[in-house]
């Protein structure tokens, strides 16, 4: 029992001193080798996956639990929090500035590469049991099942690379901002007033099926309950908010993750002998060269290596992090199907969970909305389906 308890003790200590050395290691690199504003989003990659894990803000689980169970927390919070980042966003992107430097907006087109996507996305998140933010947090925190996941994941969005020229080359309409085409104070209202009818629409289901609301973390705050969790939702969505904000002026434009699994998928291909290069999606000025330059040039890679590192961080402190090399057969099929449906999804939807749906609405894109629409419908199609592959939750539901 001694020798465990030291055991225990030793990986509660040494884990988080890892990772926060790595997150000063890799942020003096970036200062080095690329720029400041590199290495201060490398740290706010870090704090975002901090702010995942600590929250357990997962964009699966809540969909599920409201879809199965009619229990409205999660969705409520993602409410929240996209209203503070709108009330953030739109005034910069209506002025097209922030402390000086230009910012622009995630606005794709409306198509049916997005309805698409976004379902097949849907699907994914539920059978892969996570989402684009969900698969690096819970891989920095030690799951084991989430490293086949995101590798599957890396493996469908370099698939999709291949055939987004005739995908994009189907019916659809322009990109269409809100902030654009209504202005920055009618755009906040409309988008706020969305908000309300969503959060009181779930708390109106979550009544009538349970009678009441379930009940919520209000602890008070404490410095300790910060730094080694577990926090209340709210927390989690006005950190990832404000973090986004945080994004929005180092880099320019939002929070997205998906882009650097592309990547990373295609110069692994490359190194293998083959070659992406003719692919129209690498031909477009902008992924050519990230495919020429170095993976720590990429905004979209070093933060994700944040995310995965902050997440080690907040999983070591909490005294959480345990990798277990068990994965049942059924669970493991689920995470090679689920990570190639969100790999192929994301790319038609011109992204996912958080580039789509977060940084999207947080744009003032129509396209987010539509992205919502289409992948509610997914996850709804993937719920039904995941008691084949977690028979567990067959049982639970039977009870």
């Amino acid at each position: 029992m001694n020798h465990a308890l030291a055991a225990e003790h030793s990986r509660r200590v040494s884990v988080p001193l890892v990772a926060a050395a790595l997150l000063l290691l890799g942020a003096l690199s970036l200062l080095g080798v690329v720029s400041a504003r590199q290495a201060g989003l490398f740290i706010v990659g870090g704090l975002l996956g901090v702010s995942l894990y600590h929250a357990s803000f997962g964009f699966t689980s809540a969909w599920r639990v409201f879809i199965r169970d009619r229990r409205g927390a999660g969705l409520r919070a993602q409410m929240i929090m996209l209203a503070v980042a709108v009330l953030l966003f739109f005034p910069a992107l209506g002025q097209g500035t922030l402390w000086g430097h230009s910012v622009e907006g995630f606005v794709s087109p409306l198509s049916v590469s997005v309805l698409v996507g976004a379902f097949i996305f849907g699907i994914g998140m539920q059978m892969g049991g996570g989402c684009a933010s969900g698969t690096l947090f819970t891989v920095g925190g030690g799951n084991a099942r989430m490293l086949v996941t995101m590798l599957f994941f890396i493996i469908g969005s370099v698939i999709a690379t291949q055939h987004l020229d005739w995908w994009f080359a189907l019916p659809g309409l322009k990109p269409i901002s809100l902030v654009n085409e209504l202005g920055v104070l009618p755009a906040i209202v409309l988008n706020l007033l969305v908000f309300a009818g969503v959060y009181a629409l779930t708390l109106w289901l979550e009544r009538r099926r349970h009678g009441q609301e379930a009940a919520s973390d209000r602890a008070p705050f404490s410095w300790q309950r910060l730094c080694d969790g577990p926090w209340p939702l709210i927390w989690g969505a006005l950190a990832l908010a404000v973090l986004n904000f945080a994004t929005l002026a180092l880099a320019g434009r939002p929070w997205g993750v998906t882009s650097a699994f592309a990547l990373w998928g295609a110069k692994a291909f490359q190194g293998m002998g083959g070659d992406v290069t003719g692919w129209a999606f690498w031909q477009t000025p902008a992924n050519a060269a990230a495919l020429a330059n170095p993976v720590w040039d990429d905004i979209t890679s070093v933060m994700n290596v944040g995310v995965m590192l902050g997440a080690l961080l907040a999983a070591g402190l909490a005294g959480k992090f345990a990798p277990n090399l068990r994965i049942p057969l059924r669970s493991l099929m689920a995470a090679v199907l689920g990570g190639l449906l969100l790999g192929y999804g994301a790319r038609l939807a011109y992204g996912c969970n958080i580039g789509a749906y977060f940084s999207g609405i947080a744009s003032g894109s129509l396209h987010g909305w539509l992205w919502v629409f289409a992948a509610f419908f997914g996850n709804a199609v993937g719920v039904r389906i995941r008691p084949f592959f977690f028979p567990a939750e067959r049982v639970c539901a039977k009870a």
